[in-house]
């Protein structure tokens, strides 16, 4: 766990301000806080979480409560391991 019981999840309060204003899933909230915690009120909202280079759309559902939204938004792109090996077993495919 991220954080101590005792202090409880981080929820970013500005984010929860754009969640109140909002309509419930008729625009893309953007946010940089990839650290915030889900929380029952997000459900139902779509997120553009921002990545590094982009936002990503993240739609919260049910299941997501309790992580963070940076989970869903993957900021490294793993594109293959190299190496010789690695080009002798893609030949033979």
């Amino acid at each position: 766990m991220p954080r101590s019981l005792k202090k409880g999840p981080f929820v970013d309060e500005k984010l929860l301000k754009k969640v109140e204003a909002s309509s419930a899933g008729k625009e893309i909230i953007k946010t940089w806080s990839r650290s915030a915690a889900i929380t029952p009120e997000m459900i139902g909202y779509t997120f553009g979480v921002y990545n590094g280079k982009e936002h990503i759309k993240v739609y919260v559902t049910e299941e997501m409560v309790g992580h963070l939204l940076g989970e869903f938004s993957p900021s490294k792109r793993f594109v293959r391991h190299g190496g010789k090996m690695q080009r002798e077993l893609e030949k033979k495919k």
